[in-house]
C-alpha cells in the first residue's frame, strides 16, 4: 500500500488532522475533569514542544489538550435549587413541541425565588419544560409559575443526561393550570419567532402548513406524533429539521437567481456577499440549528472561495466548519443534529461524489437522477449506523423516496424562504398553493412507506459497534485514499 497519495490528500486538510485530536478531547472530558492549571501547562509545553521541535506528536497533544481544557470551561453548574419546591420566572426559548398527551419546550430559568427569605435571585440555567395537554404555552413568551425542578430521569440514558448536562439544563418542571401563576410581557420577539409568525399567515392548514413551518423556520410545534412517527419510519426525519439540506438548497436558488450580477463591474463580488448573507438570514430565521451552522460555515467558504478564485477542499471546508462550531460550543458533539449533518455530509463528500464521477454518462437528465440518488444512498448509508443507535430503526425504503422527497423539499423550502423576504399579498395564494401540494405529496410519501411491511427494521445498535462501524468506514476511506489517482494523456492524432 502506497502511502503516499494519502499524504498528498490529507496535506490539503489541515482542518481534518486538527479536528480528530481536538473532538477527541472533548469526548474525554466527559468522563472526568482535571484542574485548570494543569491543563494550561499542558498546552503550553505541549505547543512550545511543536512549534519548537516541530513535532507531530506534541501537536496532537495541544490539540487534545485544548478540546479537553474548551468542553470543562463551558461546562456550568446549575444556579437554581433542584428539588426545591419554588416559583420560576421562566422564558421559553423554542417552539414547544406537540406529544399528544403534553408539550414539551426548552426553558430558560430567568429568576427563582427562595422559599426561606422570599428573595428573588437571577439565574442562567435551563430546564426541560413539560406542559399537559391544558396549558397553552408559546416560544419565546414569559410565565411566572411553581413547582419543582426534578434532577434528570434516571430511565434516560448516560449519554443524554451528559448531553443536557453540558447544554446547561439542570432538570425537568411539570407546567399545569394550577401552577401556572401569571404570563408576563413578552418583549422584543427573535428572529426565528417572527418568521414563525410570518410562515403563519400563509394561507395553509394542516399538515401541510405544520411540514412547511418546520422545513423554513424550524418550527416543529404543529407536527402531530402519528406524522413524526410517519417521517421517523420512512428514513425522512431529516426533512423536518432546518439542516444542510435545506441552507444547500438556499445557497444554489439564490445563486442560480443571482446569476447576472456578475455582468456589472463588480458584481460577482456583490453575489457572492448577497448569497452569503442569504444563507446567514435563512439560518438565522430558524433558530441557528447546529446542522444548518455547519452548512452556512461551508456556503461562506465556498463563495469565499468563488471570489478569489482560489481552490475549495470539501472536507476540508466541513472539518473548518466542525472545529469552529465545537470551539464555540463544545457541547454540539452530543448534538444529535449535529452528529447526523456532518456524517451525512462527510459520507457525501467522501463516497457519494467519487461514485458520481464514476458514473456519469453522456446524457445529463440520466446523470441529474443517477446524481440524486448516489448522493442520497450516501447520506442514508452513512447515517444509518446512527440512526440505529439513536432511534432503534433503521429505514430501508428510504433509499428509494428520498430522491422525489428532495425534489419536492426544494419546493416548500424555497417557497417558504421567499415568503420570509418578501411577504407580499399577491404572492400568497399562488406560494401557498405550490408550497402546499409540495408538502402534501411528500406527507403522502411517508405515511405511503411507512405503512410498507418491509419499509423499516426495528434494530439498536449498541455504543461500540456503532463506533465500530464508523471506524471500518474511516479506516476504509484512508486506504482508498491510498490509491493512486489514474494518469491520463492526451495522443494527438
Amino acid at each position: 500500500m502506497n502511502l503516499q497519495p494519502l499524504r498528498n490528500r490529507l496535506d490539503r486538510m489541515p482542518m481534518l488532522k486538527a479536528l480528530v485530536p481536538f473532538a477527541a478531547g472533548i469526548v474525554l472530558s466527559g468522563y472526568g475533569s482535571l484542574p485548570l492549571w494543569f491543563l494550561a501547562g499542558a498546552f503550553l509545553l505541549s505547543g512550545a514542544t511543536a512549534l519548537l521541535m516541530r513535532s507531530s506528536a506534541a501537536t496532537l497533544g495541544m490539540l487534545l489538550t485544548a478540546g479537553f481544557a474548551a468542553a470543562q470551561l463551558r461546562t456550568s453548574e446549575p444556579d437554581i435549587p433542584v428539588g426545591v419546591h419554588t416559583s420560576f420566572e421562566l422564558r421559553i426559548g423554542e417552539m414547544p413541541a406537540d406529544r399528544g398527551r403534553y408539550a414539551t419546550a426548552t426553558a430558560r430559568v430567568e429568576a427563582w425565588r427562595d422559599p426561606v427569605r422570599g428573595t428573588w435571585h437571577p439565574a442562567s440555567s435551563h430546564i426541560r419544560l413539560y406542559a399537559d395537554s391544558l396549558t397553552r404555552i408559546d416560544g419565546g413568551e414569559r410565565i411566572l409559575c411553581r413547582g419543582t425542578v426534578r434532577p434528570l430521569s434516571a430511565r434516560g440514558s448516560e449519554s443524554y443526561r451528559k448531553l443536557m448536562r453540558r447544554r446547561g439544563v439542570a432538570g425537568t418542571l411539570w407546567l399545569a393550570h394550577d401552577n401556572l401563576l401569571e404570563r408576563l410581557p413578552v418583549g422584543e420577539r427573535t428572529l426565528h419567532l417572527r418568521a414563525s409568525e410570518r410562515l403563519a399567515r400563509l394561507p395553509l392548514a394542516g399538515d401541510a402548513a405544520a411540514v412547511v413551518r418546520a422545513m423554513t423556520a424550524g418550527d416543529r410545534s404543529g407536527l402531530t406524533p402519528e406524522l413524526r412517527t410517519a417521517y421517523s419510519r420512512s428514513g425522512l426525519s431529516h426533512l423536518l429539521a432546518v439542516s444542510g439540506l435545506h441552507t444547500g438548497i438556499v445557497f444554489v436558488l439564490i445563486n442560480l437567481l443571482l446569476w447576472w450580477l456578475p455582468l456589472l463591474r463588480r458584481g460577482h463580488l456583490l453575489r457572492n456577499l448577497l448569497a452569503a448573507a442569504a444563507v446567514w438570514c435563512f439560518v438565522a430565521a430558524a433558530g441557528f440549528p447546529p446542522s444548518a451552522v455547519r452548512a452556512a460555515v461551508m456556503c461562506t467558504l465556498l463563495q469565499a472561495a468563488l471570489a478569489s478564485a482560489s481552490e475549495y477542499v470539501a472536507l476540508n471546508a466541513l472539518a473548518a466548519a466542525a472545529f469552529g462550531m465545537l470551539l464555540w460550543n463544545p457541547a454540539w458533539i452530543g448534538d444529535v443534529s449535529f452528529q447526523l449533518s456532518f456524517a451525512a455530509v462527510a459520507a457525501i463528500l467522501a463516497w457519494g461524489v467519487p461514485l458520481c464521477r464514476r458514473c456519469h454518462t453522456r446524457w445529463r437528465a440520466v446523470n441529474l437522477l443517477a446524481d440524486a440518488y448516489l448522493i442520497g444512498l450516501a447520506a442514508t448509508l452513512g447515517t444509518a449506523p446512527l440512526v440505529s443507535h439513536l432511534f432503534g430503526i433503521v429505514p430501508l425504503a428510504g433509499l428509494l423516496i428520498n430522491p422525489a422527497a428532495i425534489a419536492l423539499a426544494t419546493v416548500v423550502v424555497f417557497g417558504g424562504a421567499l415568503w420570509l423576504l418578501l411577504p407580499l399579498t399577491p404572492l400568497a395564494a399562488p406560494l401557498a398553493w405550490a408550497v402546499s401540494t409540495a408538502a402534501e405529496g411528500i406527507n403522502a410519501l411517508a405515511r405511503l412507506v411507512a405503512a410498507l411491511p418491509g419499509g423499516a427494521a426495528e434494530y439498536t445498535l449498541g455504543s461500540l459497534p456503532t463506533a465500530g462501524i464508523y471506524l471500518l468506514l474511516a479506516a476504509g476511506t484512508l486506504a482508498a485514499w491510498c490509491r493512486e489517482p489514474k494518469k491520463t494523456y492526451f495522443c494527438p492524432t
